[in-house]
């Protein structure tokens, strides 16, 4: 079913480790934990491991950047499969929320990502067509959509030579929430020309074209937007449903009475209570709602409702990502010492905000209906599970039954650095002579506790000739990103980070990671903060750590004996293998031709375009750009590109 493809050949300590956790899977073991050292080809090991399994794959990761790197990953790994990306569709989101102390209603505010929503409905999709398909996800996949028997039921197949009553598809796209226009055809949106029927499914990245022969389907396949051109021919396609909350008719119908009735039900609970005036709010609110729905079929909110569109009973768990997956599917948890605290702790936090805008008359009880799946309702779902990451929690490793699978050699045959402890009485300045050891050959990375620490430590190094830079959360994404590549290049030596210099920094030109404060415990200074920050300096051959504490407290001892553990396993192993070890090699992106789109984005539309053609160019050109950003999972600036391309094309059907 699944057809890897890969440059990479797999190593002796891959193989093995993706054969024990095959085999243990095959004999009906559930749960497993991969225990895998920064470097040591994880994805590509997970991937073996799908490959071998050949069962549709969910991907849980913690985070949205790393999501979009294993999604990139696993796209040129499987190119001729379907990979699926499944995170928040949000570019902003302000929850709806009450405070009561402050007596303070906060409107929920959003801002839909299209390309986003579009690669969520694309993921369901793929499930529902074939088992050769992987889906990775952020934890939004345990918050509720629509049913897949609502998909299912209300989707359209059209197949070459089927005979169809045009008028009645036409009638069908409508009822599925698409909308008729005869303008430039746009994602949500139909439009017939001839014998040519035009839809661009909320689903797909390109329009279909069916051709019509009187009522035969004689041709259909995608069509590129802007130049009209075939894309290529297909057998059949599938239309579904505009989004996840879009029911037929009677479904509404259905619903609107429970809401009717659930709400006559709480008003006579306020005026039992004497809370006349939360009865009003409730009342005003929820009927708006129900007009909207009757009528439209839609309401701002409308996933409040979701208990009654889907035919859930109170209580019972909502649907999600995972209702999606057929039988017998594999979940990898990647990062799982960070993802699976998440999955813990979505639940709580969704209840206590919703809870308060019940209570006060902002919502009916059933819109606590509306939620992420708790922890037992997702270990239920998750079928068998691979837990994947350099320091497994010991729930993981408990949850697992202590099957851990270790994956401690790199195909480079790079060690784990060495460990230095240092107890100095002046630590900056010590650090000051060992970042001179090093620098400008290699780069260093400083971790602190504090921002102001950070910010601080940057200003003196630079007064020491140093040069540097810091990095915390208040510095925008994409002057991170550019930090880091300066960093790459060498137009800085030295970095400066709280916690952000642990999972997924790539940085093979890092030798020396210095730790201040090491023996302060606590989150940033746990035994597993500790490892992954070890794991910074594990690309380069010369690595080495070095921690500044005054006493030997439990989490730098264990960290240490962990690593120290893992050095030696490799320096055996490359001696019994005959290994030399290189470092790593990695390519460093170049933003040039992202900045020169980015900045024609911004410019103002133009006063007067006599040319339409020239017009039609600019489009297509920043089309490309646009398809590019979203690609490489850059959605923000595809965002940016997207507004002034319907800037454009607006400005085109008025002027030509």
């Amino acid at each position: 079913m699944f057809a890897l493809n890969s440059p990479y050949r797999i190593t002796d300590a891959q193989q093995a480790a993706v054969d024990e956790i095959v085999r243990n899977f095959q004999q009906g073991c559930r749960k497993q934990v991969l225990l895998g050292v920064t470097g040591s080809g994880k994805t590509f090991t997970m991937a073996q491991i799908i490959a071998r399994l050949n069962v549709p794959t969910l991907v849980l990761s913690p985070n949205k950047t790393l999501a979009a790197q294993l999604f990139g990953e696993f796209k040129g790994f499987f190119p001729d499969d379907r990979v699926g990306y499944f995170i928040s569709y949000y570019d902003y989101y302000q929850p709806e929320a009450f405070v009561p102390q402050r007596n303070l209603y906060i409107a929920k505010e959003v801002s839909i990502n299209p390309e986003l929503e579009r690669l969520r409905l694309d993921a369901t999709r793929n499930l529902l067509e074939a088992r050769e398909t992987i889906v990775v996800a952020s934890v939004s996949a345990i918050y509720s959509i629509g049913a897949p028997e609502d998909f299912l039921e209300q989707k359209i197949t059209l197949a070459t030579g089927d005979r169809v009553e045009r008028e009645a598809l036409l009638d069908q796209f409508v009822q599925l929430g698409y909308r008729r226009t005869h303008d430039l055809i746009e994602s949500g949106k139909f439009r017939v020309r001839g014998q040519i029927i035009e839809i661009f499914p909320t689903s797909e990245e390109n329009p279909l074209r069916l051709v019509f022969s009187g009522n035969e389907v004689r041709r259909l396949g995608p069509f590129d937007a802007i130049t009209a051109s075939w894309l290529g021919d297909k057998k059949q396609i599938n239309i579904f449903p505009i989004n996840f909350f879009f029911y037929r008719q009677a479904r509404f119908r259905q619903a609107i009475t429970g809401i009717g009735a659930e709400l006559e039900e709480r008003v006579a609970w306020f005026h039992a209570q004497g809370q006349a005036e939360l009865a009003e709010r409730l009342g005003q609110r929820t009927r708006f709602d129900m007009e909207m729905l009757d009528q439209f079929g839609h309401c701002p909110g409308i996933e409040n409702y979701s208990l009654y569109l889907t035919g859930r009973r109170p209580g019972e768990a909502p649907y999600t990502l995972l209702s999606f997956f057929p039988q017998g599917y594999l979940t990898i948890i990647d990062e799982s010492h960070v993802t699976v605290p998440q999955l813990n702790g979505m639940y709580a936090g969704d209840r206590s905000r919703k809870s308060k805008l019940v209570d006060f008359g902002f919502r009916l009880p059933s819109a606590l209906d509306n939620r992420p799946l708790n922890f037992p309702e997702i270990a239920e779902r998750l079928q068998n599970v691979l837990y994947v990451s350099a320091t497994p929690a010991p729930f993981e490793i408990g949850d697992s039954g202590h099957r851990v699978t270790n994956l401690l050699v790199r195909p480079t045959g790079l060690v784990d650095p060495e460990i230095v402890v240092k107890r100095a009485q002046d630590p900056v300045q010590d650090m000051l002579a060992e970042i001179r050891k090093v620098i400008p050959a290699s780069r260093v990375l400083v971790t602190t506790l504090t921002k102001k620490m950070a910010e601080k430590l940057a200003d003196f190094l630079t007064l020491q000739g140093i040069r540097c830079a810091y990095l915390h959360s208040e510095i925008k994404a994409l002057d991170r990103v550019k930090i880091i590549k300066k960093l790459r290049q060498g137009e800085f030596d030295v970095l400066i980070g709280i916690n952000l210099l642990r999972e997924g920094l790539d940085l093979p030109e890092v030798s020396l990671v210095i730790v201040l404060d090491a023996d302060k415990e606590g989150f940033l200074r746990s035994e597993t903060s500790l490892v992954q920050t070890f794991g910074r300096a594990s690309r380069h051959i010369d690595g080495k750590v070095i921690l500044y504490c005054d006493v030997m407290v439990r989490s730098v001892k264990s960290a240490i004996a962990e690593s120290q553990r893992r050095r030696n396993f490799q320096i055996a192993y490359n001696q019994e293998h005959h290994i030399t070890p290189v470092s790593v090699r990695s390519p460093i992106k170049d933003f040039s031709d992202d900045d020169y789109w980015l900045k024609k984005s911004e410019e103002p539309l133009p006063a007067d375009f006599k040319n339409k053609e020239a017009l039609e160019k600019e489009i297509g050109k920043l089309t490309a750009a646009m398809k590019k950003k979203a690609g490489s999972l850059d959605f923000k600036n595809a965002a940016l590109l997207r507004d002034r391309i319907k800037a454009l094309k607006n400005l085109l059907i008025e002027m030509f």
